[in-house]
């Protein structure tokens, strides 16, 4: 395994990280005597081989349902010094029902601290005021003190402009955003993290960055000699402002294919150029070149627009579906819509017959195009509603 210096926590951070969203039983609190045996049988050997791997860092959530309950029944068995923990929990109107689920946490995962503790999804201001003006910030740094945390970072799945604004509190030790090759969105929020010395953790670049463990044959094709998901892991690790990637393993072979990135990682200047130009073009001759280069110029956010219609990510989606066959990430993404809360915000266009758009597109240059375009999103990608796993 290779390691990268965690910010100013000044932790060696493996490079992938365990995430422990998938192994679990339940994405809801269950009675320890209901959990299958062969369920914790499997996340023990995945938290077993990802320790035999170098991957000594295992990132969970109170939102992951049973994780921190099953992960503290096989902690115990390592020496916790050789252990890098990371929770989260989200904030809350009531900073002491904060700090009840933190001792939850805490309680679970049978700890006495947790060397990274992630203030859970400032995806808006009103989680943002939760964290800075109602208490819970302070509640994270009271345990601080007392020693029961050691580094205090916050997830989010926000705009960028709100991870700027968190990020420059200067209150943060690190940060785990969305940043992949499919959406680079957030990398202005990465350089401020830089800027702050922060760690800089990667939510879900295979799966998020698109369903990579299962891609369809265009991008396999135009990847070449690299699978999609070691494409992805070497563009994201060449910049070194990126610390780790996460890994969300269901089971101990999860790991296999990112070990293929590992001894790339010196080569990248000299492996990504030929794939990126690939891809590039191939945007170009599906897309038209003017579109592919432009097509994000004047779009509105989702809250300025009527319906809350989220238009620069259903572009966005259509985009990947028709450039490199991703249609099964994009039902996945588009479908959720309208389901996924704060995590994933905004509508489908599917009501476009009861909305006037004309206004809020004056400033793009494809304004003309726009209403065709998120037609034929819905067309390609609508379908069943799709719900956050975490209320599944």
């Amino acid at each position: 395994m290779q390691y990268r210096r965690f910010g100013r926590t000044e932790l060696q951070m493996p490079v992938f990280s365990c995430g422990g969203m998938r192994y679990q039983f339940k994405w809801q609190d269950q009675d320890p005597a209901k959990i299958p045996a062969d369920n914790q049988k499997n996340l023990a050997a995945t938290i077993r081989r990802s320790l035999d791997l170098g991957i000594n860092h295992i990132e969970t959530a109170r939102g992951y349902g049973t994780s921190e309950m099953q992960l503290g029944w096989v902690l115990s068995q390592f020496k916790r010094e050789d252990l890098i923990i990371q929770t989260k929990v989200s904030p809350k109107a009531d900073p002491q029902v904060f700090r009840r689920e933190i001792e939850k946490s805490l309680n679970y995962l049978q700890l006495d601290y947790v060397d990274l503790f992630g203030i859970h999804g400032i995806n808006n201001e009103e989680i943002f005021k939760f964290t800075f003006e109602r208490g819970c910030l302070e509640v994270a740094q009271e345990l601080q003190r007392a020693g029961r945390i050691r580094h205090i970072g916050f997830s989010t799945h926000g705009s960028t402009d709100l991870i700027v604004k968190t990020i420059e509190t200067g209150a943060m030790d690190y940060v785990n955003l969305h940043w992949y090759w499919i959406n680079q969105d957030n990398w202005r929020a990465i350089e401020a993290a830089t800027q702050q010395d922060m760690g800089v953790f990667i939510i879900s670049p295979s799966d998020k960055g698109g369903h990579l463990y299962n891609p369809p044959q265009k991008l396999v094709d135009l990847c070449r000699p690299l699978h999609p998901m070691v494409f992805n892991d070497l563009f994201c690790l060449s910049h070194p402002q990126i610390h780790t990637l996460s890994v969300g393993a269901a089971r101990p072979s999860d790991f296999d294919q990112h070990l293929e990135t590992l001894p790339l990682l010196g080569r990248a200047d000299e492996i990504l150029p030929d794939i990126l130009a690939r891809l590039e073009n191939q945007a170009i001759a599906s897309l038209g070149e003017d579109w592919a280069k432009t097509w994000q110029v004047g779009l509105p956010t989702y809250d300025q627009t009527p319906h809350q219609i989220n238009i620069p990510v259903i572009l966005w989606l259509r985009n990947l579906a028709i450039a490199y066959d991703m249609i099964e990430y994009g039902k996945a993404r588009y479908n959720l819509m309208g389901n996924g809360g704060h995590w994933f915000p905004g509508q489908k266009a599917d009501r476009l017959t009861e909305v006037d758009l004309r206004n809020v597109l004056r400033l793009s240059p494809h304004r003309n195009q726009i209403l065709q375009y998120l037609q034929e999103a819905d067309n390609l990608l609508g379908g069943a509603a799709v719900q956050r796993l975490s209320t599944s």
